[in-house]
């Protein structure tokens, strides 16, 4: 499966036992293969969670902009006013992916990557050092283009392990310079030999909505008609509500979609 851990494209930093851990990486242009208006980056939603029947591993329907059984379950205990309702739609939320083509440039645990290109898988952090590059809060910084071969910059990945999770924070953008010292031969046969990204949000990536709806009802352990489980403020979901999700994610989706529109232009001028 597209970005699987099986998935032999797909890079990730190595940590070491104390849970630190450092590369430095390139992110590329949108790659030639899926044409002048792509973006350099997808993004994908997926869920993740355990319940009494087992585990809900997936990608997320509002990925394609459609309706997601679990969003729609989370969405109606969120509504429910009940705080452990909240709680359970906090552990079940969708996660928020991106993936892009980089470079990498320096894997100190693993050197045999160095110099091959790779998909990256990230989350919203490294994303918003992405836009913060891009658009810099104060007036005497340049912004500076990631994902551009001649005048983007390196990202030192700085991993730290912070009350168990791994932390991003202290990682950062190098100064700008020009990949393969600007020499365009080569530079182009780089970008023909990147990945294409639109695989990652086809179709045939998503499971249909009845079935993700058989399997999340397996993993919540509703069995028959019966609308109790073994926690007992979670019940079936036997419509879809109104909204799609609770009004305390509408906020982050706009602003998810603000930066969509944010790259489009930037593609748009280039």
């Amino acid at each position: 499966e597209a970005g699987s851990k099986d998935d032999t494209r797909m890079w990730q930093p190595s940590v070491d036992k104390s849970g630190n851990g450092t590369a430095v990486i390139r992110f590329l242009p949108a790659p030639a293969v899926d044409g002048d208006d792509a973006l350099p980056w997808v993004r994908v939603f997926s869920h993740g969670f355990q319940g009494p029947g087992g585990w809900f591993i997936d990608n997320c329907l509002t990925t394609l902009n459609e309706k997601c059984p679990v969003c729609e379950h989370n969405n109606t205990l969120w509504n429910s006013g009940i705080e452990a309702n909240k709680d359970i739609a906090r552990k079940q939320k969708r996660k928020l992916s991106y993936i892009a083509n980089i470079l990498v440039v320096s894997d100190p645990s693993n050197p045999q990557n160095e110099g091959q290109i790779k998909l990256f898988k990230f989350g919203k952090k490294i994303f918003d050092k992405i836009t913060e590059a891009m658009n810099p809060e104060f007036a005497d910084e340049t912004p500076v283009n990631p994902f551009d071969m001649w005048e983007g910059a390196n990202f030192k990945l700085k991993i730290r392990n912070v009350e168990g999770y791994r932390n991003y924070d202290k990682s950062e953008f190098s100064e700008p310079s020009q990949l393969m010292d600007g020499d365009d031969e080569k530079l182009e046969a780089l970008w023909k030999k990147e990945y294409s990204l639109k695989e990652f949000t086809e179709k045939s990536q998503f499971k249909p909505h009845a079935q993700l709806k058989a399997r999340l009802d397996k993993v919540l352990g509703f069995e028959g008609d019966s609308a109790e489980v073994s926690a007992p403020t979670q019940t079936r979901v036997t419509e879809a509500p109104k909204t799609l999700l609770p009004a305390a994610s509408k906020a982050s989706v706009t602003a998810e979609d603000d930066d969509l529109d944010y790259f489009k232009s930037l593609a748009e001028e280039n």
